[in-house]
């Protein structure tokens, strides 16, 4: 608080970055001969995003700030959740620390007077009810062209690429007709979220659009579905790890206080078991920067695939359907599961030096990440024939060097991916106890993360099937945050100044992307039950 009242005496101006450019607030100081204080505080016109929002303390409130995880790399320091909880308040933390669910500028003490100051527009969620010092404040980084392009195609490119040879072989060929076409609706999408942020320079995230347009109601549904995406994700990765593990040891058996295990479910234990503390991490950076091994195990088995297939003996399979009708859903819900970053594309936009520039990023990144996973599908397909399997990595041969590097990157990349995942949701649930509990006992954060992920080993061994399981995620969860929610926040928001072209495209796509839904939904869940 002391360089709170040194800037004060000083009548020193903080600038504050928000979405407009820089605001100055003044913070002027003056004494009288009684040493009364008094303190002038002068703040822009526009000086809350709650009013626009609709409620100062609307759920969620440490949103933006995680998902920001997906487009920003910091050098991190280390830390677990142990001196303090993540909830920590701002007298206990060091300067370089914040905790993610404080606004920029809240409130602040000065000689035991609250004085309140109302939250400045800036890249992060409203937040009104936490409070932090400005001495606390992390520096705001803005994004160049390439950057935002290269944070695009990273979370476009994830373990969806790992299925698009067993989506060509349940679809068929001309099924990566589909793929292309999901590429184009789904970047049209990413586009009507960015026309929605601008409808007000107050939204800067998936859930602040769905308050503008459906009101709070709206709000907490997309931010619930967001989270459920994020939580099936995590299922996926302990799934993908369980199986890459369970090749290496398949006739492994143990017996614990007479249950018998076998090899998925010993492998599924230890996965998690490995998993875990990567949840309790406190330091979002780190997370942020223990990602970028994601980034590197996918460039390794890619790399390896095309490595096997130029480089070794292996027989190509030119065969396989031209169509499979029967098998097309389960195809368009593994298409769909790949194009599911819209969660993160307000984020992209909003922490853009030139926002003016996201659709070409979007297009440029769409592109590669399209062109990327038809190359895979492809060579995949013709690698291993009817025999592909849900992750290609199990197809490769055993006796190669390079089978053994994508295996074990296959085991890699979820240790990498999956607390970035589970963080939000567990920040999320976190926001839901009281304060005062979260002050008082340290243990909550790592409780609710330790839960989290038991929970989804519990689903994980429920139904272990990985394949199936993406095209579940990615007919029910994707159509949803990615075709239809887009299309009706958009309707919602910009209708007056549509024209009839572009109202018959939004409505068309809700149509094709309740249908696709649907349809993906039912065929993903038969075959679990086969």
């Amino acid at each position: 608080m002391n360089q709170v009242e040194e800037g004060l005496r000083l009548n020193r101006k903080i600038d504050v970055e928000t979405g407009d450019g820089t605001t100055e607030i003044e913070h002027l100081y003056h004494d009288d001969e009684d040493q009364n204080e008094s303190e002038i505080i002068t703040l822009p016109s526009r000086v809350s995003s709650c009013d626009v929002l609709g409620s100062q303390h609307s759920w969620p409130q440490s949103y933006r700030r995680s998902m920001d995880m997906y487009t920003s790399l910091t050098t991190p320091t280390m830390s677990i959740l142990r001196s303090s909880s993540f909830l920590s308040s701002g007298d206990k933390k060091s300067p370089s620390s914040t905790s993610v669910i404080e606004p920029l500028i809240s409130y602040y003490s000065l000689d035991n007077e609250q004085i309140p100051i109302s939250t400045v527009p800036t890249k992060l969620s409203c937040v009104s009810n936490w409070r932090t010092s400005l001495s606390e404040l992390p520096p705001l980084q803005m994004c160049s062209y390439t950057q935002s392009v290269l944070n695009a195609v990273n979370v476009l490119c994830g373990i969806g690429i790992l299925s698009t040879p067993y989506a060509l072989k349940e679809g068929g060929w001309l099924s990566l007709i589909l793929l292309f076409a999901f590429g184009v609706i789904t970047c049209y999408t990413g586009i009507l979220l960015k026309r929605c942020l601008e409808s007000s320079s107050e939204l800067q995230t998936y859930p602040d659009i769905g308050n503008a347009a459906f009101g709070a109601t709206g709000r907490i549904c997309i931010a619930a579905i967001l989270y459920l995406e994020l939580y099936s994700s995590c299922v996926e990765y302990l799934i993908m790890m369980t199986d890459a593990l369970s090749a290496y040891v398949p006739n492994a058996e143990i017996g614990v206080a007479g249950l018998h295990l076998y090899s998925y479910q010993i492998c599924a234990i230890t996965s998690t078991l490995v998993i875990l503390p990567t949840v309790w991490l406190r330091n979002l950076n780190l997370l942020s920067y223990i990602s970028v091994g994601g980034v590197v195990t996918l460039v390794l088995i890619v790399s390896c695939l095309i490595y096997v297939g130029v480089a070794s003996d292996i027989r190509y399979h030119p065969s396989g359907k031209a169509l499979n009708l029967t098998k097309l859903p389960i195809a368009i819900g593994i298409y769909s599961f790949c194009y599911g970053s819209h969660s993160v594309f307000p984020n992209i936009y909003s922490s853009m030096r030139d926002p003016s520039q996201f659709p070409s990023v979007l297009v440029i990144s769409f592109v590669i990440s399209s062109l990327l996973y038809a190359g895979v599908a492809a060579l995949g397909f013709l690698m291993f024939g009817d025999a592909t399997e849900s992750q290609f990595t199990m197809n490769m041969p055993e006796n190669l060097f390079a089978s053994n590097i994508s295996g074990w990157s296959v085991v890699l990349a979820p240790v990498t991916k999956y607390g970035l995942s589970m963080t939000p949701v567990a920040l999320a649930i976190e926001e839901l106890f009281p304060l005062a509990h979260i002050h008082s006992s340290h243990s909550i954060p790592i409780i609710v993360r330790t839960i989290l992920t038991v929970s989804t080993l519990v689903v994980a061994l429920t139904v272990p099937y990985f394949g199936s399981m993406m095209a579940l995620i990615g007919s029910f969860l994707e159509m949803l945050v990615c075709v239809i929610l887009p299309c009706a926040c958009y309707l919602r928001l910009q209708k007056a100044k549509l024209t009839t072209l572009e109202m018959g495209n939004c409505y068309g796509m809700i149509v094709v992307g309740i249908f696709c839904a649907i349809s993906g939904t039912y065929s993903a869940v038969s075959s679990m039950r086969q």
